[in-house]
Parts: structure tokens; C-alpha cells; sequence
């Protein structure tokens, strides 16, 4: 690769996976120093892909937006050397080889993309010991020596920013904070992308927090602030504001930079807060491949609670029920977030 190539990192997925796909972004960076990095997502995720310092473009991808020869036609045009499959897409597949982009790489577990890419990579997440981030850095192995990262190095690649200041009347209910009170932000929902913790102990926590002197902020989409209507009114006293529809994704990961954190499962906003640097406190079962070893937060004030049992095999048969994630405690959750008063603040490391 004598020219500065152009690089192509498909992951047309969700929010939190989009987050920690971002290493594969900083890592070409520091590889290749000057080429172009094109993350095509899905559209709700280009405010991620604007956010990502490491990220040049963003190509919105979607089914109803591209027939095969507008996805082959829109592909040729950025001139690509290299796509990276980290989420396999059959039409992205098909429509990177008809391009005609030179370097196509895919792993071998999806048989389309043994007609489809020229570089296969042997790839098993289910029952890998590593991260999701580095097992998404695995695939830089076909472009030629390339270190393993550690997972602190591997965090240091998780990096956003906000794009867009955050909207005076959100600056001013921040800024009501008192000396000793942290702004807490909960997201009790995970649209189905993780196990819950519970509103019952959303509840208590937010009951818990408001008790120690702390405000707090409930987040979630218009369509989770509906079906939380009757809790959220029910712990009204105790909320300082409620987020719940109120904020695109660019003002959201602003309120978030400005807060001083949150809890959450295993979700977007979860690994959004951790890679802005600020406080980020996942609740996570034990059970395989949802356990905090391959989906905890990354960043430099990012951690987790789990429940200490090898594996939850109950749960595993009937999710809904999870015991294991209910059993973290309240008092443990709060006790951590108390302890965020004594550790240093965020140090913006742009």
C-alpha cells in the first residue's frame, strides 16, 4: 500500500457495537498514518461516526436505500483499497466484490464470503475469552504485522466527542449541581439488546441517589419514555429531569459528556458515556456471551457490576426471568456511584 489508502470498516449495527467497533478505526490510524476512514452504518448510528475522531466519512447504509447496483456504484466511488466486514451484510458483501475494491476482508464463518471476500479471517466469538473490541481488531490480521493490543490499549482507541454544543436549557439544569452532587444519568431500557436489571431497582436506585443528594436523569427512546409513563410519574420526586425522547443521538452524547455518568446494562449509551470519558456503570449477567468479559464498557472511568456465579444456566433457559443480573444489589450500585466524588475528573484527552 504505497498510496494513503482508503478503508471501508462495514458495521451496520447497533449503537454499542458501532462504539466498540471504533478501535478498528484508531488502529488503521496509527498503521496507516493519513488515510481516509469510511464507517458505513446504519443511519441512527452516524451520530457515532461523526463523534469518532479516528472517522473521516460515514456511509448510511440501508436495504430500502440501495439496490445492489446503487450500493456497487456508491462503493466504487470512494476509490476504497480495503473493506473491512465486521458485521456481515450478504449485500454489502456482494455489492464490495462487484466495486471492485482490492482488499475485501470477511471471516470465514459466513459462506457468502467465501464468494465474496479475498481475505477470510477464522473468527469464533461465541466462546472467545476476549473482548468484542479485540476480537474486531483480529480482522487487521490479513493487512500484515500487527501486534495484539491489550485491552487497556484496545480502550485507549475508544474515543468520542461531542459535535454540537448541548442546548442552553440542558447546560443550565446541569450546572444546578451543588458541591458534593453528581448528575447520574439511568437508562433503565435496552430494546432487547440486554439483559435488564429491573425497574423496581431502577426505582430504588433512583430513590437511593436522590436520598444521598444526587440528581437524577432518565434516558431512553420516545418509545421507552411511553411504556415508562407510569414508573417515571411514580418516581417523579426523585428525578431531576426526565430525557426520555427529548434528545437526538448528537444532543444526546453531549448531555452525556456533560453529565457525570451512567448506570445502565449492557447498551448504547452505556458504551457511549465510557467512550466520552465519563462515568459508565454496567450491570451484566454472568452468562456466555453477554458476560462483562466481552461486553464490559471501555474508557477511562468505564466499569461494571456482576453477580458471582461461573455461568447463570437458568437464566439462559428463560431470559425474561434473569435472577443472576436482579441480584446485584442496590446499595452496591449506589455505594459505586458514590464513590465517583473520589476519583479524578474526566481529563479531556484531545
Amino acid at each position: 500500500m504505497s498510496q494513503l489508502p482508503t478503508f471501508i470498516v462495514s458495521r451496520p449495527d447497533a449503537i454499542g457495537d458501532v462504539v466498540l467497533t471504533l478501535p478498528i478505526a484508531g488502529r488503521l490510524k496509527q498503521l496507516y498514518p493519513g488515510c481516509r476512514v469510511v464507517l458505513l452504518g446504519r443511519s441512527y448510528t452516524a451520530a457515532v461516526g461523526a463523534a469518532c475522531p479516528w472517522v473521516d466519512e460515514f456511509l448510511e447504509f440501508g436495504e430500502k436505500l440501495f439496490t445492489e447496483a446503487a450500493l456497487t456504484a456508491k462503493l466504487r466511488s470512494y476509490a476504497a483499497t480495503t473493506i473491512i466486514h465486521v458485521f456481515p451484510n450478504r449485500l454489502i458483501a456482494r455489492s464490495a466484490k462487484r466495486a471492485g475494491i482490492p482488499v475485501r476482508i470477511g471471516t470465514r464463518n459466513r459462506w457468502w464470503h467465501w464468494l465474496t471476500c479475498n481475505r477470510l479471517v477464522s473468527l469464533s466469538r461465541r466462546h472467545s475469552p476476549l473482548h468484542e473490541a479485540q476480537l474486531n481488531l483480529q480482522l487487521l490480521a490479513p493487512l500484515g504485522p500487527n501486534e495484539a493490543l491489550s485491552l487497556p490499549a484496545v480502550a485507549e482507541l475508544v474515543r468520542l466527542q461531542p459535535t454540537v454544543p448541548l442546548a442552553p436549557q440542558w447546560q443550565a439544569l446541569l450546572a444546578a449541581r451543588q458541591p458534593g452532587q453528581l448528575n447520574v444519568v439511568l437508562h433503565p431500557r435496552s430494546r432487547g439488546s440486554a439483559r435488564e436489571w429491573g425497574l423496581e431497582h431502577f426505582g430504588q436506585l433512583a430513590r437511593a441517589l436522590h436520598q444521598a443528594g444526587h440528581r437524577v436523569f432518565v434516558s431512553g427512546t420516545q418509545a421507552e419514555g411511553e411504556e415508562l409513563a407510569n414508573w417515571l410519574q411514580e418516581h417523579a420526586a426523585y428525578l431531576a429531569a426526565d430525557l426520555t425522547g427529548q434528545l437526538a443521538l448528537p444532543e444526546f452524547i453531549a448531555f452525556l459528556a456533560a453529565a457525570d455518568g451512567i448506570v445502565a446494562g449492557s447498551t448504547g449509551p452505556l458504551h457511549l458515556a465510557a467512550a466520552l470519558g465519563r462515568h459508565a456503570l454496567g450491570l451484566y449477567p454472568p452468562i456466555r456471551p453477554m458476560h462483562p468479559g466481552r461486553w464490559a464498557p471501555l474508557g477511562p472511568h468505564a466499569e461494571y457490576l456482576v453477580f458471582d456465579r461461573p455461568d447463570c444456566q437458568d437464566c439462559r433457559a428463560n431470559p425474561v426471568a434473569c435472577t443472576c443480573i436482579k441480584a446485584i444489589e442496590v446499595a452496591s450500585v449506589a455505594a459505586r456511584v458514590a464513590a465517583w466524588l473520589s476519583l479524578p475528573p474526566f481529563l479531556d484527552a484531545t
